[in-house]
């Protein structure tokens, strides 16, 4: 399959992927990420070593838009809930009460 990454095009196969990732160690999970094989790697290090360029001159998608097309499983950012703001029993009182809560 013909894909672009880093304003470069790329031949790549699903075997061609695997064949480049056997034996490499994943690094530490902090974002998107590939399961290749029994591995989950972060997008960015199977972008740096199918691609052999920096991980600065391509971006997280370009790398999940061709790995998907390929059939690998790709997991996006999880998207994390804003944090709650703890209450206090009073301002839980006056809110039941339907007095506005102190802030």
């Amino acid at each position: 399959m013909r894909c672009v990454i880093a304003r470069f095009p790329f031949d790549l196969t699903r075997s061609d992927v695997l064949n480049s990732m056997k034996g490499i160690k994943p690094e530490h999970l902090s974002g998107e990420s590939v399961i290749i094989g029994r591995r989950t790697y972060p997008v960015k290090q199977v972008g740096q070593v199918i691609t052999r360029q920096d991980r600065r001159d391509f971006s997280a998608g370009e790398v999940l838009r061709a790995m998907t097309q390929l059939g690998f499983t790709c997991r996006e950012l999880p998207q994390t809930p804003a944090p709650t703001r703890a209450i206090n029993p009073l301002q839980q009182a006056s809110a039941m009460l339907g007095a506005p809560a102190a802030a």
